[in-house]
């Protein structure tokens, strides 16, 4: 991360309360193309969330603490983690800032640092909704970005390419994206589907295929200008039924376990 930082544009992309199992479930089947093309020859890695819930996972990945491998080996070395005496997952390529969080360590050293919002906790209508937009230079939230809306994430697209046309050609941007789609109410993705139906584990794959179907604007933004860095991740997962629970901010395997992947997404040709 040390020589990524700088020379190229970061995208963090959280899939908020995207299930583990069925991004790898549809990424087996062929149902995310835009996702398979992109993601490592492993496909999705397994990881463990930082939180059970959007706030406190947010909280922990935005102070660089990204969800960590799920394998029992360890300590696994952070991509980023701000300057801290006896950390043991700071390693020598580790990007490491002398600020409290993330975005504000990438501002340090002239990141433009972009929010664009979904969930609740990202809607600037209160002092909770504020926190977490409030660490970056600029924001973006508005109904149609949110969970309720059937085209949250093309409208967070849209936001997207207007911040990326906008940036100054010689300044790296830090774009943070959190897709409300697959967060409940998610009925509405799922064909023939009706309120009365509510959500289930096939609308919140039908979710994951409508955002999938919207990435490639979102990827041919952040390369105009210069290499990006990309990390795709949930923030947790969500049950739907398993041993008797429903939702999340639970301690069940299928909140805690989400899918995550980094890689490089090459500059456009006429922009090297």
């Amino acid at each position: 991360m040390r020589a990524i930082v700088g020379s190229h544009d970061i995208l963090l992309l959280t899939l908020d309360t995207l299930r583990y199992d069925v991004a790898v479930e549809l990424a087996a089947a062929g149902r995310t193309p835009n996702l398979n093309s992109v993601l490592p020859s492993g496909g999705w890695e397994r990881r463990h969330a930082p939180g059970s819930f959007t706030y406190a996972s947010h909280q922990a990945i935005l102070a660089g603490f990204l969800p960590t491998p799920a394998d029992p080996g360890g300590p696994h070395p952070r991509l980023f983690a701000a300057s801290f005496a006896g950390s043991e997952s700071t390693a020598g390529t580790t990007f490491v800032y002398d600020t409290p969080d993330l975005v504000s360590g990438l501002a340090a050293v002239g990141y433009r640092t972009v929010c664009v919002g979904g969930v609740g906790f990202f809607n600037k209508q209160g002092p909770l909704g504020s926190v977490l937009p409030g660490l970056f230079q600029e924001s973006h939230w508005s109904p149609e970005l949110g969970v309720a809306s059937p085209t949250s994430f093309e409208s967070q697209v849209a936001v997207a390419e207007r911040v990326c046309a906008e940036q100054p050609a010689g300044q790296p941007l830090l774009l943070f994206v959190n897709a409300s789609a697959l967060h409940q109410p998610n009925w509405f993705h799922l064909s023939g589907a009706t309120r009365e139906h509510g959500d289930d584990r096939d609308s919140h794959a039908a979710a994951l295929e409508y955002v999938d179907r919207h990435l490639p604007r979102l990827f041919t933004a952040m390369r105009r200008r210069r290499p990006c860095f990309a990390i795709v991740c949930a923030d947790h997962g969500t049950a739907y039924g398993e041993d008797g629970y429903t939702g999340h901010r639970i301690g069940h395997e299928v909140v805690w376990t989400v899918p995550y992947a980094h890689f490089t997404i090459p500059a456009e040709e006429s922009s090297r």
